[in-house]
């Protein structure tokens, strides 16, 4: 199975969510600033990065976990990963899971001064606090993720 993890800019929440997908960040307290930088991608992508898939790792089970950043695209983007992979018939490999409804208000307004603006110094503390705030609910995302991948195989 791939599991595709996307956001709007593939830097954060998806990042976010394939990092505790993998074991990369521990589920059960909030991280650290210094442990959200070690995540790979985590506030490091450019405008280049749109649209790519990603490879972030395989999990204990031996899935595929990607990431990508689909800007406003939405839920649309869901849709039209799962045709492509209808299409080659592979539908049932595939699990797309759109982080944006785990994003909040402070993650928005950091990551667009931190990725879009390049202010680092002022937008990376406030996505870093709105990451925090925002990370049991990516752990919820992760969990529903995992069980949806298990009953898809």
């Amino acid at each position: 199975m791939k599991i595709i993890y996307h956001c709007y800019g593939g830097s954060h929440s998806s990042v976010m969510a394939a990092a505790l997908h993998l074991g990369l960040i521990p589920k059960d307290r909030i991280p650290t600033e210094d442990e959200l930088m070690t995540i790979p991608y985590y506030d490091k992508t450019t405008d280049a990065d749109f649209g790519s898939i990603r490879f972030m790792g395989i999990d204990g089970f031996k899935n595929e976990v990607y990431v990508l950043g689909k800007k406003s695209m939405g839920d649309r983007y869901s849709r039209l990963l799962m045709g492509v992979a209808d299409i080659l018939g592979r539908g049932g490999d595939v699990l797309a899971v759109n982080c944006m409804n785990r994003v909040n208000l402070a993650m928005k307004l950091g990551g667009f001064g931190s990725r879009r603006m390049g202010a680092v110094s002022l937008g990376r503390p406030v996505l870093v606090r709105g990451s925090q705030k925002a990370f049991m609910e990516l752990v919820n995302l992760v969990e529903i993720t995992r069980l949806r991948a298990m009953h898809m195989v």
